[in-house]
């Protein structure tokens, strides 16, 4: 059973929108809108609704340093259910393509974030394990990662007692894609000691320790992951694969052959058609892949296989996290109108970058068929979807119609930052005097420009000028980014520079000056839904102020203030009615815990400048096998050369 935890109670219209939203949930309604301004309690209110509703939830967030945010308030929110946060685990990603105007394949390249692997893994095995789970996730909960009866079903129970062998159990464990480790004992690894079998489930959680005792076994137990495991004895454990792409033996085969089959009809087609070249690459790339298939149960790739290792009809949707939910799940899609455009966009931009691979030869038309779902596909899985925003676009309002929830009123009496509009003619000198006044204050300021390059170029002017001052974008890796947003609130930063990763749902309340650079340039980064966002950053302190540089009043900047003078007006108006005086946020600032330990791993190298003691040091890291620890000191080393620091 979800059960919320919150020293608060429901103020302002957050019970209205409570009782809407629940009891359209009750009465099966399927498509919903919670319109909420930024501060009014968005999550408490999603929270409410999930306590309410009790089922298993997913919240689809636009980015993934939200999605970090909404998972940490949700954990708080229920620390006795299953809180999971489901992400691409790529901080490096470039796909498989090809380009045949200049005759370029690019070979699939990505660096698996470990610590995320780990997260979706455990965000999957609660899912089948019990019902109070929130999954806070990306987009990427669309993507195909495999059949969730298969998961199951090649999963392993072993129970104390169980007559099973040494070799027997590690054989399963290979077939499961455990990899054999004698040294280090890693997540998704597994070693033999005498009679003793160990190994540590993908979660990252655990290390379990089989004993055996006359071809049965006489003792299981679970240890935590610390360099000295305290061990204590259990009665049974399910093993659950090392990777999603597991099939059972008996199907693998049948698959191998239905990829043969579909191989030889390809070579005939490419052939008839005088496509030598493209027939003979396929051909070699294929039964290559076969050969590794055959022998480890795994290729790289495999995915590409995926529609005949799960024995789907070709153009048949994929399995996706969806449908580890199962029928009777509830869905909020946060910052909607952000994130349906990229749930809407995935599979399109999929299929030219495929239809390229597929028609030179490089894969077989069945790799279509690993690809996210189509929006349609999206929303018959979905069966409850509650649109949360702000700005909610117009198809959310259409679809919801007339089921809008609306929550204005923050419980704090906080009004809608002040709009001031100054030129832009030495916006960035009077940007620095804005930050320096704040910053003197104790206060925090956010500087929004178009692009990385500015954003970086921007970042190193003002720390010249001796600003605490940090940048972010899309560049800076997944778990790294709500440790800069923590230096902030903590002061060790004055002030971010940012593009759009500034906007949507961050909750900094700190942060009192918002500036934006070129407000002017109309489009994407400057339309009124992407400038009521930004501005929102300062609706969270009583000295909110949101400064626009702008030549000329564009229609996305009229429109935008036509809308936040709407809101100050209904907060003034229920603010007099109840005597409320506006107070600033205070929230407790959180160490983001999947952000520090690579930072405290070279914490106490900070202070060396002998590049060559850092060599050494990453050299020994190496050999002692803590890649972490080595790859962090070569992360420093690359920040010193080039200049940063």
């Amino acid at each position: 059973m979800f059960k919320l935890v919150s020293k608060f109670k429901a103020t302002g219209d957050q019970p209205t929108a409570i009782a809407e939203l629940s009891k359209n949930i009750a009465s099966g309604v399927p498509h919903q809108v919670l319109l909420g301004v930024t501060g009014s309690g968005k999550t408490a209110t999603m929270s409410w609704v999930i306590e309410k509703a009790q089922r298993p939830t997913l919240v689809i967030s636009p980015n993934k340093t939200l999605a970090a945010q909404l998972y940490q308030e949700f954990k708080d929110f229920f620390p006795e259910s299953g809180v999971h946060y489901f992400v691409s685990y790529y901080d490096y990603y470039q796909p498989e393509a090809y380009i045949p105007q200049t005759d370029t394949y690019i070979q699939k390249d990505a660096k698996v974030n470990e610590t995320i692997d780990r997260m979706r893994h455990e965000a999957v095995q609660d899912l089948v394990a019990r019902k109070d789970v929130i999954v806070v996730a990306s987009v990427s909960c669309i993507y195909n990662i495999g059949s969730p009866e298969e998961y199951q079903e090649v999963s392993l129970e072993i129970t104390k007692g169980q007559k099973i062998t040494r070799r027997e159990l590690l054989s399963h464990l290979t077939s499961l894609q455990y990899q054999r480790n004698d040294i280090d004992l890693a997540p998704g690894s597994c070693r033999a000691r005498g009679e003793v079998v160990e190994f540590a489930p993908s979660t990252g959680k655990e290390v379990i320790r089989v004993e055996f005792s006359k071809d049965a076994i006489d003792r299981i137990s679970r240890g935590d992951v610390s360099p000295s495991p305290r061990f204590e004895e259990i009665l049974r454990y399910r093993v659950f694969p090392a990777k999603f792409w597991v099939t059972p033996e008996n199907k693998l085969k049948l698959a191998v052959l239905n990829i043969r089959k579909e191989l030889e009809e390809r070579l005939v087609e490419l052939k008839g058609e005088g496509r030598l070249l493209e027939a003979e690459r396929l051909e070699q790339r294929t039964l290559y892949d076969l050969e590794m298939i055959e022998e480890a149960g795994y290729c790289h790739g495999v995915e590409n296989y995926s529609s005949h290792l799960e024995f789907r009809a070709p153009g048949e949707p994929p399995y996706t996290l969806l449908d580890y939910l199962g029928d009777d799940f509830l869905c909020f899609i946060d910052e909607s109108h952000l994130t349906l455009p990229q749930i809407r966009a995935m599979s399109a931009q999929d299929r030219v970058r495929k239809e390229s691979l597929i028609t030179h030869g490089f894969r077989l038309p069945s790799a279509m068929d690993n690809r996210p779902l189509t929006s349609e596909e999206f929303f018959k899985r979905a069966p409850q979807i509650v649109y949360v925003s702000a700005t909610p676009a117009n198809f959310e309002k259409e679809i919801s119609d007339p089921y809008i929830a609306e929550q204005i009123i923050r419980p704090t009496g906080l009004v809608e930052p002040e709009i001031e509009i100054r030129p832009t003619v030495n916006q960035m000198q009077d940007a620095i005097e804005e930050i320096a006044k704040v910053t003197l204050q104790g206060q925090r300021s956010l500087l929004i420009t178009l692009t990385k390059r500015l954003a970086e170029d921007i970042t190193e002017y003002l720390a010249q000028r001796g600003m605490k001052v940090q940048w972010l974008h899309s560049e800076i890796k997944t778990l790294e980014r709500p440790t800069i947003l923590e230096k902030l609130r903590r002061g060790e930063f004055d002030v971010i520079v940012g593009i759009n990763l500034l906007r949507e749902g961050l909750d900094l309340p700190e942060v009192t000056r918002v500036l934006i650079l070129d407000a002017d340039k109309e489009g994407f980064l400057r339309n009124e839904t992407t400038l009521i966002q930004t501005m929102g950053r300062a609706a969270r302190h009583t000295e909110g102020k949101a400064i626009l540089y702008a030549d000329k009043m564009t229609g996305s900047i009229k429109n935008a203030i036509v809308e936040v003078n709407r809101r100050r007006k209904i907060q003034l108006a229920y603010n007099k009615k109840h005597g409320i005086t506006p107070q600033a946020i205070v929230k407790e600032i959180k160490t983001w815990e999947l952000g520090e330990k690579k930072l405290a791993v070279v914490s106490e190298l900070e202070d060396i400048t002998d590049a060559k003691l850092l060599e050494r040091e990453m050299k020994e890291a190496a050999s002692n096998l803590d890649f972490e620890r080595a790859a962090a000191i070569r992360d420093l080393l690359k920040k010193r050369k080039g200049g940063t620091q």
